[in-house]
């Protein structure tokens, strides 16, 4: 069991954002691609806070959610390269649906 541990603790101390992500206020945007701020490598890795979801070489990638200031959701779908790809929902700042739809490559199908 300890060997299985050290390894978990070691990497998590090296490598918080793997653990714990990151929020957008560590990472810049240059050129449509998310970096870590003071970085030139493409960030990889989780992000939370308003907006929460993971980058893969700096792009969005997989499930995604936004919120709006006061807590309430503002959107959920997912990400493929950067792009909206499958089923999308986008909410007012109350929690109301606004609108909802299927996306593929970031193009709405429905």
């Amino acid at each position: 069991m300890k060997r299985i541990l050290a390894p978990i603790l070691l990497l998590t101390l090296l490598f918080p954002a793997i653990a714990f992500g990151e929020t957008m206020d560590d990472l810049v945007v240059r050129e449509g691609i998310h970096y870590k701020k003071f970085s030139d490598v493409r960030f990889t890795g989780k992000v939370t806070g308003k907006s929460q979801g993971t980058l893969k070489n700096g792009k969005w990638h997989g499930p995604f959610k936004s919120y709006w200031d006061n807590g309430q959701l503002k959107s959920k779908g997912n990400y493929k390269g950067d792009k909206e790809h499958g089923p999308w929902a986008h909410y007012d700042d109350n929690g109301q649906l606004l609108d909802e739809g299927t996306y593929k490559n970031g193009v709405k199908v429905d």
